[in-house]
């Protein structure tokens, strides 16, 4: 078993930054692909960004690039999500999780590929 734990959420106006991060414990998660995740009110969780086990590969949603920049630190057992020129549509909860050992790097924009999930960290972009 893995636990996460997401924090760094918080209130910003539009065009601000936020960095989260999502500490891994139980074990370790390098090695594992790992992913952010995002739900807004209303709407269906859909992917943001994922990085590969090594940390050599990411890959990032549409709406994303350009802005948010995945990371991870295998030292720390964490990964992060730096967040900047920030909007309004960014509101959401965001969530980290653990793929399986061993998924292909395209599964990972895949939410039914990812075993543990973090509780989620809330986000708000005022206007």
């Amino acid at each position: 078993q893995v636990q996460l734990v997401e924090s760094g959420g918080g209130r910003v106006q539009a065009g601000g930054s936020l960095r989260l991060s999502c500490a891994a414990s139980g074990r370790t998660v390098n090695g594992y692909g790992m992913g952010w995740f995002r739900q807004a009110p209303e709407k269906e969780r859909e992917f943001v960004a994922s990085i590969s086990g090594a940390g050599g590969l990411t890959y990032y949603a549409d709406s994303a690039k350009g802005r948010f920049t995945i990371s991870r630190d295998n030292a720390k057992n964490a990964v992060y999500l730096q967040m900047n020129s920030l909007k309004p549509e960014d509101t959401a909860i965001y969530y980290c999780a653990v793929a399986r050992y061993g998924s292909s790097w395209s599964s990972l924009q895949r939410k039914d590929v990812y075993d543990y999930w973090g509780q989620g960290t809330q986000v708000t972009v005022s206007s």
